[in-house]
C-alpha cells in the first residue's frame, strides 16, 4: 500500500466526531456553531445520518437536549462552541446533573498550544464544569478522540446517569489519524454495582413485611432503571401505599388507590403525615432533597428507614438508613419480588389495609380552596387542560415556580417520562426548550408547557426554532404580572414587600405571531377548552396568555425548616 493510499484512508476529528456519534446510533443532536468548530459544521454539511437542530441560545440546547433524554432514555448530545458558546451551556448542564439524566455535551476550545494564554474566545469548561457533570475529559490527541467519545457515552449512561463533558480543541479537529473504534472500555475505578447486597434485599423485605405503617417513597432513579413494572408489583402484593418525588411522577400510577402522590414542600399533605407516622420508609431512587425531608431531624422520626441508590454517595448524605441497598433499582426490587414468590412470608394485609384507612381520612380533611377573587385561577387553568388532555397521553414539561406546583399537585400521570420539571437546581427556562426536544422525540405526541410570565421569557427565543423546524409545542403562561413565587415567599415572610418582583409582560400574543407562530389570549374560563382544542389541533408552535389572579398563593406549604406534617394551608392554619 503506497502512503498515498494510507493517507486516504485516514479521516479529521471532525469527521471521527461524526463516525463516533454513527456508532453511537446518534440521529439528532441540538447546537449551534462557532469558530473553532466550523470543521464539524462543515462535516456536518453534507451528513445524511444526523439532523442537527440550530437553537438560539446554548443553554436551550443543553435543555432541548435534556428533554430528549429524558422522553427517549437514551443520552442527549450538544455541540456548542468554546468560550461563551461553553459557559452559556453550564445551567443545563449543572440542571441534567442534579436530576440525573444522561447527556453527551461536546464543546470547542481553542487550540491546544492556545489553551491558558487568555486566547480568543477561550474558557476554562474543564474547571469550571467539575463540579456540576459526571465526568469531563480535554481531547490533547486525536488519537484519543474516538475512545474519549465511547467512553463519555458510557458513563453517561451507567450508573447514575448524568452529563459528560467532552472538550475538543480546534487543532485536533482538524488534524486526521486512522479511525478506530474501541470495541471495549477499560475504566478502572468506575464499576457501578448494578446489584444490591442478598442479606440486605432479605432483611428489607422481612421488614417491609412485618411493617404495620410501611410507606414506599419512589424517586427519580426508578425511571433511570425502568423499574416501574417491579414496583407496581412489589407495592400490589405488599399492600403498602406509595409517595413520589417530583421527579418520581409517573414511576407509580397517581390514579392508582395505594398512590399517595407527592410529599414535600408543596406536596400532598396526607402523603407528608403519611411519611412522618409511617414506621418503615422505603426509598428508591431518591437523594433526600431538602424540598422532602423538611426538617431533618424530624423526618420519619419514628421510622426504619430502608434507602435504595445505585449511587452510594447518596446513601446516608442527608438522611441515616438502617437497611442501605446500594444496587439498580430494577434488579433490587425484581431480587424482593423472586425472594417474597419463593419463600412463604407473613403479611398481616387487615393491619396494612387499616394503615391505608387512616391515610384516606387524612384525605377527607382537605378543604376546597377558592383564591381567584372573581379572577381566572391558575388552578382552575391548570385543572382544565388535565381534564381535557389526559386521555391524550400528553407529554407535560414545566418552567419553574408556582404554575410548576399546580402542575405537579394537579396533573396525574400514570407513566414515566411524561412529567418533566426541573427538579434540583430549580431552572427558570427549562421547561420550553424541555418540551421542544421532548416533541423532536416523539412528534406524535401532544406536548404542553406550562409556563409563569417570568419563566417563559428567559428561553422565549426558542419559539423561532420551534417555527424553523416545524415543532408543535403548546405553551401555557400563567401571566400574572409577578415572579410568582419569589412574590409568595415575601407575601407570607416579608411583610408583603414585593422588592423587584412585579414585571412588565410584552403581548404574548403578539410576539408569537411576530416569530410566525399561533398566539391566543383567554381571560374567562369558558374560553379555555375552546382555545386549548384549537391549539392543539392546529398542529403549530403556540402561545397561550392566560391572564389569572395575581395573588393566587400554592398550598399546601411547608415552611422552610418545618417538620412536613406542619402544613399550611390558604388560611394560613396548620393541619398537625
Amino acid at each position: 500500500m503506497t502512503t498515498t493510499e494510507t493517507e486516504t484512508q485516514k479521516l479529521t476529528g471532525a469527521q471521527i466526531f461524526l463516525e463516533c456519534l454513527k456508532k453511537e446510533g446518534v440521529d439528532k443532536i441540538f447546537g449551534y456553531p462557532g469558530g473553532v468548530i466550523l470543521s464539524i459544521y462543515e462535516a456536518l454539511y453534507n451528513c445524511d445520518f444526523i439532523k442537527h437542530y440550530l437553537v438560539r441560545h446554548e443553554q436551550a440546547a443543553v435543555h432541548a437536549a435534556e428533554g430528549y433524554a429524558r422522553i427517549t432514555g437514551k443520552a442527549g448530545v450538544v455541540l456548542v462552541t468554546s468560550g461563551p458558546g461553553a459557559t452559556n451551556a453550564i445551567t443545563g448542564i449543572a440542571n441534567a446533573y442534579y436530576d440525573g439524566y444522561p447527556l453527551v455535551v461536546f464543546t470547542g476550545q481553542v487550540g491546544v498550544n492556545q489553551i491558558g494564554n487568555d486566547a480568543f474566545q477561550e474558557a476554562d469548561i474543564i474547571g469550571i464544569t467539575r463540579s456540576c457533570c459526571k465526568h469531563n475529559y480535554l481531547v490533547k490527541d486525536i488519537k484519543d478522540l474516538s475512545r474519549v467519545i465511547k467512553e463519555a457515552f458510557h458513563i453517561a449512561t451507567t450508573g447514575k446517569p448524568g452529563p459528560v463533558v467532552v472538550d475538543m480543541p480546534k487543532d485536533i479537529l482538524s488534524a486526521s489519524t486512522e479511525f478506530i473504534w474501541p470495541e471495549t472500555i477499560k475504566l478502572p475505578g468506575y464499576n457501578p454495582n448494578y446489584n444490591g447486597h442478598p442479606k440486605q434485599i432479605s432483611k428489607a423485605l422481612e421488614l417491609l413485611c412485618d411493617a404495620e405503617r410501611p410507606v414506599i417513597l419512589a424517586g427519580g432513579g426508578i425511571v433511570a432503571s425502568e423499574a416501574m413494572e417491579e414496583l407496581k408489583q412489589l407495592a400490589d402484593k405488599l399492600h403498602i401505599p406509595v409517595t413520589n418525588t417530583l421527579m418520581g411522577k409517573g414511576v407509580y400510577p397517581e390514579t392508582d388507590a395505594k398512590s399517595l402522590g407527592m410529599l414535600g414542600m408543596h406536596g400532598n399533605f396526607w402523603a407528608n403525615h403519611a411519611v412522618t407516622n409511617c414506621d418503615v420508609l422505603f426509598a428508591i431512587g431518591t437523594r433526600f432533597n431538602d424540598r422532602i425531608t423538611g426538617c431533618l431531624k424530624r423526618f420519619a422520626k419514628d421510622a426504619q428507614i430502608i434507602h435504595v441508590d445505585i449511587d452510594p454517595c447518596s446513601i446516608n448524605k442527608n438522611v441515616k438508613i438502617n437497611i442501605p441497598i446500594i444496587g439498580d433499582a430494577k434488579n433490587v426490587m425484581r431480587a424482593m419480588l423472586d425472594d417474597f414468590n419463593a419463600n412463604n412470608y407473613e403479611i398481616n394485609y387487615e393491619v396494612k389495609q387499616s394503615w391505608i384507612e387512616q391515610i384516606n381520612e387524612w384525605k377527607k380533611r382537605l378543604p376546597a380552596v377558592n383564591q381567584s377573587n372573581g379572577k381566572l385561577s391558575s388552578v382552575t387553568v391548570i385543572e382544565k387542560i388535565y381534564e381535557y388532555t389526559k386521555d391524550m397521553d400528553p407529554i407535560i414539561t414545566t418552567e419553574v415556580g408556582q404554575h410548576q406546583m399546580w402542575a405537579a399537585q394537579i396533573y396525574k400521570v400514570d407513566k414515566p417520562r411524561r412529567f418533566l420539571t426541573s427538579g434540583g437546581l430549580g431552572t427558570m427556562g427549562f421547561g420550553f426548550p424541555a418540551a421542544m426536544g421532548a416533541s423532536i422525540a416523539m412528534p406524535d405526541k401532544v406536548v404542553i408547557n406550562i409556563a409563569g410570565d417570568g419563566s417563559i421569557q428567559m428561553n422565549i427565543q426558542e419559539l423561532a426554532t420551534c417555527v424553523e423546524y416545524k415543532v408543535p409545542v403548546i405553551n401555557v403562561i400563567m401571566n400574572n404580572g409577578y415572579l410568582g413565587m419569589v412574590r409568595q415567599w415575601q407575601e407570607k415572610l416579608y411583610h408583603k414587600h414585593y422588592s423587584e418582583t412585579k414585571i412588565s409582560n410584552p403581548d404574548f400574543v403578539k410576539i408569537a405571531e411576530a416569530y410566525g407562530a399561533r398566539g391566543f389570549r383567554v381571560t374567562k374560563e369558558d374560553e379555555i377548552i375552546p382555545v386549548l382544542k384549537e391549539a392543539i389541533e392546529c398542529r403549530q408552535p403556540v402561545f397561550i396568555d392566560f391572564v389569572v389572579e395575581e395573588f393566587e398563593m400554592v398550598y399546601p406549604w411547608v415552611l422552610a425548616g418545618n417538620p412536613l406534617n406542619k402544613v399550611l394551608l390558604s388560611n394560613d392554619c396548620p393541619i398537625n
